[in-house]
């Protein structure tokens, strides 16, 4: 059996079905394009039927993708595979994903079937997207607690009618690693024809153990991992790309498996996915959260110096974390700075770098120390997203002891200059009420949590708002040495994002594997 494992990635799909993560048609393309220098094997770009929006983002990236697979999610009928079919078929190597649910609680309370049923609605939407592609993959939705003896019938159904990958899924997250290797071992051992079949595994992260999971499950022969970014998804997430890569490649002795992943650009990846979705990134994340890579313990610090792998098990510069420590200041030149920008993956346009490059002179002149974390929050923030629809062109707040907190503000809505003065229970509530008296917008704010980037006393604030309307929910991130103005950018940055959602409104769709 091959040593090598496929790495299925889903951010765009599972990924995006976390709270408050859906992309936009732009966004989701960078993060494609970027998965695709990662090197994944397969991208999940998406859910087709689920929204127009969907669709487009799904058809875009199937036809601007060459070095990956690219697969549209379907459930198990007709309807939903053509329309998967209608997104992807212009990629270089289309894949169909369809899906049913196979335990006894899905059966009985969502999809309201027998096993017989089941069996011949495998067979007929397996068939039927193999009409199309010969790159079919089928999963039993709920696999791990589901009847095993059912679950290997209605693989074998699924692999006799086309199917030649095939995924079982941990759904919600239940199973643990012993049993899920027993689990792997009868499937393999009970089903006909398993062997000419690709085995997949997709592993939530309910009980934290999604990695562990995904690593038996290697072992056991699956040779295709689904996984997403910074383990984004439904509920605690999925399976981390970034910790199942790096398990591999760190602990090549005892796991002697391969993937195709460039591992210099999981950071990168990580900070773009990060951004786009306004998810930070948890500060003790393995592999690509900020303390990762930190050492603050002097016992620590003395022994890293001294030789790096008395502390470290693996090299930052492995996860493209700049291993240099270059200090970025007011003196620094163009050349410098782009230096620092290609260490993070960041292509800029002549003309962007040279905004880039005009803000990062101003952050310079507000703060004694710029850091790499600054220059991140910095870009991050200036290019994410182009073309707002909400701009701030000017802020000014005033409050103390025995004074009304005020706002002072103008707008810049779809080029209309708004001023607007108010006042709220304090400077922030008082910005928040000035923006959307200008926008005539009344979003209820549902989240508000403020961050210092980095340390000391000219730190730059990271704010991130959650607001609310209409049934819509949109997040937003903004930084700024002064957390008014680091509030004010969030709270607008959110309501671009709240705008965007109301005008690519997401049809509520079943959430999958």
């Amino acid at each position: 059996m091959s040593n090598f494992v496929k790495i299925f990635d889903t951010t765009l799909r599972d990924g995006e079905q976390a709270p408050g993560c859906s992309m936009n048609e732009e966004e989701k393309l960078k993060v494609a394009l970027q998965l695709e220098k990662l090197g994944v094997d397969v991208i999940e770009a998406g859910f087709p039927i689920a929204s127009e929006g969907d669709f487009n983002s799904v058809k875009l990236i199937a036809e601007k993708i060459k070095d990956c697979e690219v697969a549209g999610l379907s459930r198990a009928n007709i309807k939903d595979i053509d329309r998967a079919w209608e997104a992807i078929k212009n990629a270089k190597n289309p894949r169909i994903h369809t899906f049913i649910a196979t335990s006894d609680i899905h059966l009985k309370y969502k999809l309201k079937k027998t096993k017989d049923e089941v069996l011949e609605i495998i067979g007929q939407s397996v068939r039927h997207a193999a009409k199309y592609t010969s790159n079919v993959e089928f999963s039993c939705e709920d696999a791990t607690r589901s009847d095993l003896d059912f679950l290997c019938s209605a693989i074998s159904v699924a692999i006799q009618s086309g199917a030649t990958t095939i995924n079982i899924p941990d759904t919600v997250g239940y199973t643990v690693p012993s049993e899920f290797s027993k689990i792997i071992k009868y499937i393999k051992n009970k089903t006909e024809e398993i062997d000419s079949v690709i085995l997949s595994v997709h592993c939530h992260n309910d009980l934290g153990l999604a990695v562990a999971n995904s690593l038996t499950a290697i072992h056991e022969g699956v040779r295709q991992i689904e996984c997403t970014i910074n383990g984004l998804g439904e509920r605690a997430g999925n399976a981390s790309l970034e910790e199942i890569v790096m398990a591999l490649k760190v602990r090549n002795d005892l796991n002697p498996y391969l993937t195709g992943i460039n591992t210099k650009n999981i950071y990168p990846c990580s900070k773009l996915v990060s951004s786009v979705t306004g998810v930070t990134v948890q500060p003790n994340k393995a592999i690509v959260g900020a303390n990762a890579f930190a050492h603050e313990a002097g016992i620590h610090q003395d022994g890293v110096l001294k030789q790096r792998n008395t502390y470290e098990i693996m090299e930052a510069s492995e996860v493209g974390i700049p291993s240099n420590h270059i200090v970025l200041g007011k003196h620094s030149g163009r050349h410098a700075f782009k230096d620092r920008l290609n260490d993070f993956g960041y292509k800029l346009s002549d003309a962007k770098f040279e905004i880039a490059f005009v803000k990062f002179k101003e952050l310079c002149d507000k703060k004694k120390y710029v850091f790499d974390e600054d220059i991140e929050a910095l870009i991050n923030e200036e290019f994410v997203r182009s073309g707002d629809f909400y701009k701030l062109n000017s802020l000014a707040c005033s409050s103390g002891t025995d004074e009304k907190p005020v706002a002072k503000l103008t707008l810049n809505i779809d080029g209309q200059i708004i001023a607007v003065e108010e006042s709220g229970e304090g400077p922030i509530d008082s910005v928040f009420q000035s923006i959307c008296k200008a926008a005539a917008v009344s979003p209820k704010l549902d989240s508000y949590n403020v961050a210092s980037v980095t340390g000391g006393m000219d730190a730059q604030a990271e704010v991130s708002v959650i607001i609310k309307e209409d049934n819509h929910t949109a997040r937003g991130k903004g930084s700024s040495t002064d957390v008014i103005v680091a509030s004010a950018k969030a709270f607008i940055n959110a309501l671009n994002n709240l705008r965007w959602r109301k005008m690519h409104p997401k049809i509520v769709s079943p959430k999958g594997i």
